[in-house]
């Protein structure tokens, strides 16, 4: 059995934070435009830039390193926003993604939200289907993501 330990990421967790987002998201990339890529994996100086304006959670392994990530923001009116959650391929199915989007419901209750969206790309079907066993639905809202469609799902907390 995997342990590991959820806690909010340091600005020192960039370059690691990182390497989990490329682990997560790089058998997608061929799917994704470069724009899109560059969005949703950023280099450790955009997620230090992120760090600054979201919260974002980890989880660790015994060892310390970062096997997983999620980016939270109260973006006002209510609303709370999700992205960036990531999981390295040799860490899923051990309830990290679980633990994850708890942690970041838990902050965004904390901080008045009564709602939250998130937004994902058409290649992630497996993300789309984890999000609605966590009760997301598709709002409808479909943009432009850097030359690729993004959908919009919602829940209430």
């Amino acid at each position: 059995m995997h342990n590991f330990a959820i806690r909010r990421a340091e600005h020192a967790d960039a370059p690691a934070i990182h390497r989990c987002l490329v682990a997560a998201f790089d058998p997608y990339r061929p799917q994704y435009t470069e724009g899109a890529f560059g969005d949703t994996v950023p280099s450790p100086a955009g997620i230090e830039e992120r760090l600054r304006d979201m919260t974002l959670f980890v989880a660790t392994a015994p060892d310390g390193a970062i096997v997983g990530t999620i980016a939270c923001q109260d973006v006002g009116r209510g609303l709370g926003h999700l992205r960036g959650m990531a999981v390295d391929p040799g860490w899923q199915g051990l309830g990290i993604a679980d633990a994850l989007i708890e942690a970041a419901e838990d902050e965004l209750r904390r901080a008045g939200c009564r709602r939250v969206n998130l937004n994902t790309t058409r290649p992630l079907a497996r993300a789309q289907r984890f999000y609605a066993r966590h009760g997301f639905r598709l709002t409808g809202d479909v943009e432009d993501f850097f030359g690729m469609e993004i959908a919009e799902h919602a829940k209430d907390l």
